[in-house]
């Protein structure tokens, strides 16, 4: 059957931000396609999915080389998806993708900055979309064992090669998102967003990099806003047989996450949101963007009805100073930052 979108997406319950001090324009809510747009989610999932959140206003579709699983899966079946439904809408979306952890035998494959790894997975992802370009290419983190330089001169590469419209960096430190900053305001292609991980449960951003975004002019897009589903109401009674721990590719999310003491939080922050009028993740993905610097937040779904969920969080954006204060009671570290050593300019 032809998709025809709704009519009603932009009858603004979707705000959109400006990002940074570019001229560009972002869904407050952007879908990310890490974990349910592989071969484990059935390609009809996955388009009603990507439909119902386009129908919602959401224009941006954000993935990475790696996404899936099988790495490449996620960007190979959203290809599929763009020819089918959207390729009349092309000019409508805003789709990123990212280079710099493992995705190919040998040692070029194997992740980091290097201008070989970076320009070609970028060929690579654009042929597995079916794309000439994209709107948005990342580093998708910071490589201490490549000069930054090349690193930052492969993204001014790929945006003078016509592969990407802007560029953008993850999982950077604020010291080193300010170096990528300068060097690549002097190739002449500016850092157009920084896509750091920040939620409730880790706060890690607030300390000193949302100020250096802010006088940067770079936008910010949080994944993990929901700390892979933590802060849901998934795991309030228990491990359900379907959360992500017991899926494909649900490696990342561990038992550890699911400390007594975590859970504690989340509970108290549910009650919060309760009290509110919403759910745990409409609060969580809220309390998110309170901060103007934020200019979106990334969501993850494994079905349309939880896409339709978090939309609602901007049914209910504000937050009272009282609230505010009663969430900072539980809004503590829950040791979810699984990006850690890269954003503090480790090797991973």
């Amino acid at each position: 059957m032809t998709y025809s979108a709704e009519s009603t997406r932009y009858d603004g319950r979707m705000p959109y931000r400006r990002c940074g001090a570019s001229g560009l324009k972002l869904p407050a809510i952007s879908l990310g396609l890490w974990h349910n747009f592989g071969d484990a989610t059935p390609l009809d999932t996955q388009r009603q999915m990507l439909r119902t959140a386009f129908d919602a206003g959401i224009t941006h579709f954000d993935l990475a080389n790696n996404y899936g699983p099988p790495y490449g899966s996620a960007e190979t079946n959203f290809g599929e998806h763009l020819r089918r439904d959207f390729r009349p809408y092309r000019d409508e979306l805003i789709i990123s993708s990212k280079a710099g952890w493992d995705m190919w035998p040998g040692p070029y494959g194997q992740g980091g900055g290097s201008r070989k790894y970076v320009l070609a997975s970028l060929d690579q992802s654009l042929q597995r979309m079916g794309l000439d370009y994209v709107d948005i290419f990342y580093s998708h983190r910071f490589d201490p064992d490549t000069p930054l330089e090349e690193t930052c001169g492969a993204l001014d590469t790929a945006v003078r090669q016509g592969k990407a419209l802007y560029v953008g960096i993850s999982s950077y430190s604020a010291a080193k998102t300010r170096e990528a900053v300068a060097i690549l305001k002097s190739l002449g292609t500016p850092l157009l967003i920084h896509q750091p991980s920040y939620s409730l449960l880790n706060r890690w951003i607030e300390e000193d990099l949302l100020d250096t975004l802010q006088d940067t002019g770079v936008g910010c897009i949080a994944f993990s806003a929901l700390a892979q589903g933590l802060l849901t109401d998934k795991y309030l009674n228990g491990v359900p047989q379907d959360a992500r721990i017991n899926r494909p590719g649900g490696g990342s999310f561990t038992p550890d996450h699911l400390s007594d003491a975590n859970l504690r939080h989340v509970r108290a922050l549910n009650d919060i949101a309760q009290s509110r009028g919403q759910t745990l993740a409409q609060m969580a993905i809220a309390w998110v963007l309170r901060d103007a610097r934020v200019t979106s937040a990334l969501i993850g779904a494994s079905k349309p009805a939880q896409i339709t969920d978090l939309c609602g969080a901007m049914v209910r954006p504000d937050f009272t100073a009282e609230e505010l204060a009663a969430i900072d009671q539980h809004a503590v570290d829950g040791g979810v930052n699984l990006w850690k050593k890269p954003s503090t300019d480790q090797r991973p």
